[in-house]
């Protein structure tokens, strides 16, 4: 088996047909199989994923649901995989035509490569598309604090299975950012560069309410926090007074901007920007560390 497409899932009997449709019509002459990581779905989402058996490649459904969380399903699924490499997608996005092909030949080239995103395809009808810009349109993200490194979403990353095990998969203490923590481990413990593969293209799908937006933003906003405190350099001074100088300063900045918000999409990118502030003094405050 060359390739093994890992799905993580908890209760999103609403979207992942539309994933798994979009991988039944799939085509690639090298063998491959799709794991679905049931998390401990409360929903119909196993009698959709049965639904697709014998239309998608060696599809299985395999019980993760002893611990919650991504990381967790992703690493459960991963060792029971045939694969000799490994392709993660999310329940609620959907692969492009030609992804399968173009994962697997870049991986038999590259150990480790990331799929480029479109944020239209999901998102047109949705005032959250004009409010939201595409990190992974062009090229990889890179993190504005130590160790600086390229990273990737986890929806469309593909690793070489002995470099997934060599790092001990995605870290299960992690509720969020699991995916950017994963891309710098195992380009510092392996030695290898993540590469984009602008050919391998996965549709994501936004939150499409306020409240869903603010709390995904606080929390990756909290977690940044975390790993800018894993991850800083031993010994380097955090000027943590300056740092909170400045943090109120934008606290202050945002506070202002609010009396010219006039209208939805305004007060969207305004309720986000208040998400992300609230999220970093959460995580200084829980991870005592200054904010970023």
């Amino acid at each position: 088996m060359d390739l093994s497409v890992i799905i993580p899932c908890y209760n999103a009997a609403d979207t992942i047909g539309d994933q798994l449709e979009a991988l039944a019509a799939q085509q690639w002459a090298r063998p491959w199989e799709v794991i679905v990581a049931d998390n401990g779905s409360r929903d119909g989402s196993r009698q959709v994923v049965a639904g697709f058996t014998g239309r998608v490649p060696g599809l299985r459904i395999v019980d993760a649901s002893a611990r919650r969380g991504g990381a967790f399903a992703r690493n459960q699924a991963a060792r029971l995989a045939h694969g000799a490499a490994l392709a993660f997608v999310d329940a609620d996005d959907v692969v492009a035509p030609g992804w399968v092909a173009a994962i697997g030949t870049a991986l038999a080239e590259r150990p480790f490569v990331a799929s480029r995103f479109d944020i239209e395809r999901l998102n047109r009808d949705s005032w959250v598309s004009r409010t939201r810009t595409n990190p992974q349109a062009d090229g990889l993200q890179r993190i504005s604090y130590p160790p600086h490194l390229l990273h990737a979403g986890g929806c469309g990353l593909g690793i070489r299975r002995e470099l997934h095990e060599h790092v001990g998969g995605f870290d299960e203490q992690l509720l969020r950012l699991m995916d950017t923590d994963y891309c710098f481990r195992v380009q510092l413990q392996c030695g290898v560069e993540l590469a984009f593969v602008p050919e391998a293209v996965v549709y994501v799908r936004y939150r499409d309410t306020l409240r869903g937006m603010f709390r995904q933003t606080r929390e990756r906003a909290a977690y940044n926090v975390y790993l800018a405190k894993r991850y800083w350099p031993a010994g380097k001074p955090h000027k943590p007074l300056r740092s909170w100088y400045l943090f109120g300063r934008r606290w202050l900045r945002h506070a202002l901007r609010l009396g010219r918000v006039r209208s939805r999409e305004q007060f969207a990118e305004w309720l986000r920007t208040l998400g992300w502030h609230v999220g970093i003094l959460q995580g200084s405050i829980q991870y005592k560390a200054p904010p970023l």
